[in-house]
């Protein structure tokens, strides 16, 4: 329910990011200057889209994987195959990057950091969060699928009964 929540949300993020781009192109090339915090600004929003949605692409299968074989599988071999995947690789991966980036945001926002660049942002520790927040949502996700594909396992199969009549 988070991860649907956040994936809707956060998908408005794309619009924004699309329309601060166009704006950054038409004062490059039309009026030949831009703005920093515009700049910036994109890849906050490039940031959002790509980190909150990241859970909701995971729970419906939309994230990059190798389907040369997985295509072929029973849902039960499929499950094995996201249980084991997700214990050993994802929710490792996803934990310690929640974690880092979660530190990462503490010192941000402890020295109250901003842009480097002359007319940049203040408050750069806000797209540190975001980067805690997406990796969260991703962990979350983990968790629920791996949940989904024990649940999977555990199912006793269904008996065609049209067959024994």
């Amino acid at each position: 329910m988070i991860t649907e929540w956040t994936g809707k949300i956060f998908a408005w993020s794309t619009l924004l990011m699309v329309i601060l781009i166009c704006i950054d192109v038409i004062l490059r090339y039309l009026f030949n200057f831009t703005l920093i915090w515009i700049i910036e600004l994109e890849i906050y929003f490039f940031a959002i889209t790509f980190l909150m949605a990241s859970g909701y692409a995971f729970k419906y299968d939309k994230h990059v994987r190798v389907d040369v074989f997985y295509t072929k599988f029973s849902p039960k071999k499929k499950a094995w195959t996201n249980l084991i995947g997700g214990l050993f690789l994802l929710l490792p991966w996803a934990v310690i990057s929640t974690y880092v980036c979660f530190n990462y945001f503490l010192k941000s926002w402890y020295i109250n950091e901003t842009s480097a660049q002359p007319g940049g942002l203040p408050a750069i520790y806000v797209l540190k969060f975001i980067l805690f927040l997406g990796f969260l949502m991703l962990t979350i996700q983990a968790i629920a699928d791996i949940l989904e594909s024990v649940q999977t396992i555990r199912e006793e199969p269904k008996v065609n009964t049209d067959k024994l009549t």
